[in-house]
């Protein structure tokens, strides 16, 4: 065995301690590259749907209905830019950087969440994406929080909670609105009937299509599979949309006291697919405005280079001076006075 084999097989059995052991995998640990690039695929994803999810909810900021409900939303937007760095600040530990991860975006080989695709009609489609999308979102991601990878995990942290003041908000519009006039309480019930499908997607497909969510598991990375973390959704949202007055869109909806849990009907598992191949109602909209958007800010990022550039310059030139200003020891005075 070589040295090399050595170095691998000693590196695998670290890593192997560190999930048996329930720890945390840190950048400078070795790691299978298998790992590496399932964590990359997934955290850069979660990055690019952090920054696709703005677009939909930024259309509104100036059509909400006060200034209150503006000045809410435009936190939430910022929260939304500020997860997406972290999360690509993570994938680039990872060995990838940035430019490359939005490069893939941009060009179609990297994927977002589904749920991105559809469009906000109404006012009280922010209701919706605040209860139902960032619902699923906290349910989806509080388990991240333990993710075996550390700076992955780390930024769960803060997320989640920032998503847990998204979902209030989400929550608050749409019971405002189904405890109000006639007309705002259907609106706020076709909101939810346009978003309860796509929310429920979000998890994944079904966990017998899902090859990857076994070895996410495997590797702690994942701690439930798509179907267990869609079904605690549903029991959490049933109660609440309820306590909301307003109906859930599913025939099948129905308590199952012999599972415990409720019973829901199929999902659209063919829409899911092709929106995920790009043929959702707002696929091409998207990626052209954060086409305009990455193309627009070219500047933001050369003034920026520039800057580090000259920062660099600058800092390297006052080294040397400092070293040449330094006093020499008296041995080399000595020397030069001889």
């Amino acid at each position: 065995m070589t040295t090399t084999d050595d170095a691998v097989a000693q590196g695998q059995e670290h890593f192997d301690a560190l999930i048996a052991e329930d720890s945390r995998v840190e950048p400078r640990d070795w790691m299978p590259a298998d790992y590496r690039k399932t964590l990359t695929r997934q955290v850069s994803q979660h990055a690019h749907s952090e920054i696709i999810g703005m677009q939909p909810e930024a259309n509104w900021i100036t059509r909400a209905p006060s200034l209150k409900r503006k000045s809410i939303l435009m936190a939430k937007v910022q929260d939304e830019a500020g997860h997406g760095l972290y999360l690509y600040s993570a994938a680039e530990t990872l060995g990838t950087p940035r430019s490359e991860l939005n490069e893939q975006l941009l060009s179609g080989r990297a994927k977002y969440s589904s749920i991105f695709n559809y469009p906000a009609r109404t006012w009280a489609d922010m209701g919706a994406i605040g209860w139902l999308v960032d619902g699923a979102a906290i349910c989806n991601q509080v388990p991240l929080c333990r993710a075996s990878y550390g700076p992955y995990g780390r930024a769960m942290v803060r997320i989640c909670k920032e998503e847990s003041f998204h979902q209030r908000q989400g929550w608050e519009i749409l019971y405002e609105l189904s405890h109000g006039t006639e007309a705002q309480k259907k609106m706020a019930q076709e909101a939810v009937n346009r978003f309860y499908g796509p929310a429920l997607q979000m998890f994944g497909p079904p966990d017998g299509d899902s090859p990857n969510s076994q070895q996410s598991m495997a590797w702690n990375i994942k701690r439930f599979s798509n179907d267990e973390l869609r079904q605690r959704f549903v029991d959490m949202i049933v109660p609440q949309a309820e306590a909301l007055g307003l109906s859930l869109p599913d025939p099948d909806l129905a308590w199952n006291e012999e599972r415990g849990h409720y019973d829901y009907g199929e999902l659209d598992w063919e829409e899911f697919m092709s929106v995920i191949k790009g043929r959702g109602p707002c696929s091409v909209q998207r990626m052209k405005r954060r086409r305009e958007a990455h193309e627009n800010g070219a500047w933001v990022r050369e003034a920026a280079a520039a800057y580090a550039e000259r920062q660099a310059m600058a800092s390297a030139t006052h080294q040397n001076e400092s070293s040449t200003d330094r006093p020499r020891p008296a041995a080399q005075l000595i020397g030069a006075t001889a």
